[in-house]
């Protein structure tokens, strides 16, 4: 039986980087890969983009209220009614990888579940736990509770030590107040900070 796979970690700990490289491995071996990420990160549009600088199209876009399942029936399958060629014979899917997982709605992470027991393709979805208030996001909880195996993969803090918290910065200034979606931008940007460091900057609060 496939398994899902949760690897988690602050920003900046090379999630989008390791995806990338897992669809390479794969495809390397001659074998099909799928790449997805919610429609609500909006940072490259319909691209992973790597802080290394690398870039990859995703085959599809989850939005909010779509089903995870049905979008990859439909793709893995070669069936695209929005295409010139409606359907294409398609090789067998080896794998699913999703980015930004944190972003998907409870019921979609319970397809991505479904995808790997009953479609029998392994599923890894990467993404952050908590948001800047140190809050969960309802995807990420989700994958906590369901994923057969959670991997963190780790960054460290300005100060040295193991960055826990993303942070979230208006200008130079850390902000700890506000909605829990904000794609880093030119207005709005994050920093990973150890639990010392954050305390610090937001003077003790924790949510």
């Amino acid at each position: 039986m496939a398994k899902l796979y949760f690897r988690y970690g602050a920003m900046n700990s090379g999630k989008s980087t390791a995806l990338l490289q897992a669809a390479y491995n794969y495809e390397e071996r001659g074998q099909r890969v799928l790449l997805a990420k919610p429609h609500v990160d909006t940072k490259g549009e319909d691209q992973i983009l790597s802080r290394l600088g690398v870039t990859r199209t995703v085959d599809f876009l989850i939005q909010p209220g779509e089903s995870a399942m049905g979008l990859f029936k439909r793709h893995s399958t070669g069936d695209d009614p929005e295409a010139l060629l409606e359907h294409v014979d398609a090789q067998p899917v080896a794998c699913l990888l999703v980015d930004e997982a944190q972003f998907l709605e409870t019921g979609q992470v319970d397809d991505l579940l479904r995808i790997a027991v009953l479609l029998d393709v392994p599923v890894m979805a990467y993404g952050i736990r908590t948001d800047f208030r140190t809050r969960s996001f309802p995807g990420s909880e989700r994958l906590m509770e369901l994923a057969h195996t959670l991997e963190e993969l780790k960054t460290i803090c300005r100060c040295g030590r193991k960055a826990l918290f993303n942070t979230r910065k208006v200008g130079d200034d850390f902000v700890f107040e506000g909605d829990q979606v904000a794609i880093d931008g030119v207005t709005v940007t994050y920093e990973s900070l150890c639990a010392a460091c954050y305390l610090r900057e937001s003077g003790g609060r924790l949510g």
